[in-house]
């Protein structure tokens, strides 16, 4: 696992598939998102080489029901009494009770898919809280859920307005270019969720797959998201 530093409270865990982050609020740490069934002793020893402690982790924000995204989520949950929060779409899921639909694959994306499914399964695992769009989170000085369906039926974005960050989960990917997710269970619904996430105008815009965006990062997730869309000529 590589550990990159995003901004001074903002740290990113690359895994080999995937990735999660780490903001923190002083002593009080948040992750959005927890990587694969393994990813716990990484998560922890990135932690305190960062000079904290793992004990400060309050709340694990689960952007949606995929194995790499949620598989470390309750080992780290258990072992620290954090919090773990999921759009209330995708929590059934999450807790084994129900499956993601199965997502409709380009013809490019099936051997990426094969690739993906190479993630160890995810354990059922507990939601604490099921939040929806708009709920606002206590961290990062009043961070929001924006519901961003189409990936899942439940993917949900956090927005640090104060901040100017953006997690978009796997809506939006970074691999290469700014472009729409892959493996999309509803293509149409997952665009219109990409255009309302770069209409938030976003400084900093941290992937579920990806390197983070920290450059123009408003003007390009919104050019991204025209031409995906088809929508260039909306702005020039």
């Amino acid at each position: 696992m590589d550990l990159v530093e995003v901004l001074p409270r903002l740290h990113m865990f690359r895994f080999p598939i995937g990735q999660a982050y780490l903001w923190r609020d002083g002593s009080d740490l948040t992750l959005i998102d927890a990587g694969d069934i393994n990813a716990a002793p990484a998560i922890e020893d990135a932690v305190r080489g960062l000079g904290l402690d793992p004990d400060g982790i309050s709340r694990i924000v689960i952007t949606h029901g995929h194995r790499d995204h949620y598989g470390a989520a309750q080992e780290l949950a258990d072992r620290y009494d954090a919090e773990i929060l999921a759009h209330r779409l995708d929590a059934p899921a999450i807790r084994g009770e129900e499956q993601i639909p199965d997502p409709v694959l380009l013809d490019r994306e099936r051997p990426l898919y094969e690739r993906a499914l190479t993630v160890p399964a995810a354990p059922p695992t507990r939601v604490d809280r099921e939040v929806s769009d708009g709920d606002e989170l206590d961290f990062g000085d009043g961070a929001r859920v924006v519901h961003c369906p189409g990936h899942t039926p439940g993917s949900l974005a956090v927005h640090l307005p104060y901040h100017g960050v953006l997690f978009t989960g796997d809506c939006v990917a970074g691999v290469g270019k700014v472009m729409l997710g892959v493996f999309n269970t509803d293509r149409a619904e997952a665009l219109v969720s990409f255009r309302r996430l770069a209409a938030l105008t976003p400084s900093t815009v941290c992937f579920g797959h990806g390197d983070p965006l920290t450059a123009d990062a408003a003007a390009v997730l919104r050019t991204s998201a025209d031409r995906d869309s088809g929508l260039q000529v909306e702005h020039g």
